[in-house]
């Protein structure tokens, strides 16, 4: 009987987990547009140290960690150089493919001379 059960418990403990980290994720804004994101970024930034200083106070452990880096990082701004990049490869993919297949004709020629 509990053969049976073990798998549905596991899926079901799964489940769950994916569940909840979706809705964690949706509900912080993680999901929304690049605004959205950009003040999650902000608020993990403020939330972490403290959380981190109170368990190692709850674990009993002294041990300094080292500072965290200060990273430049705009989500807003990585979101807009992805799409201009994306914008302009496919602009230019019909020329590439047109010089493309041009050299490989040329090659192709030059082997049968």
């Amino acid at each position: 009987m509990a053969a049976k059960i073990l798998p549905v418990v596991k899926l079901a403990t799964k489940v769950t987990i994916a569940g909840g980290a979706l809705y964690i994720a949706c509900d912080s804004g993680l999901l929304g547009s690049s605004e959205q994101g950009s003040e999650a970024l902000q608020k993990a930034k403020a939330a972490i140290p403290p959380a981190v200083e109170e368990w190692m106070k709850y674990f009993g452990l002294e041990a300094q960690l080292p500072a965290m880096p200060k990273i430049e990082f705009s989500p807003l701004q990585s979101w807009n150089s992805g799409v201009r990049w994306t914008i302009s490869t496919l602009s230019e993919a019909p020329t590439r493919a047109t010089d493309s297949t041009n050299q490989g004709l040329k090659y192709l020629k030059d082997l049968t001379k």
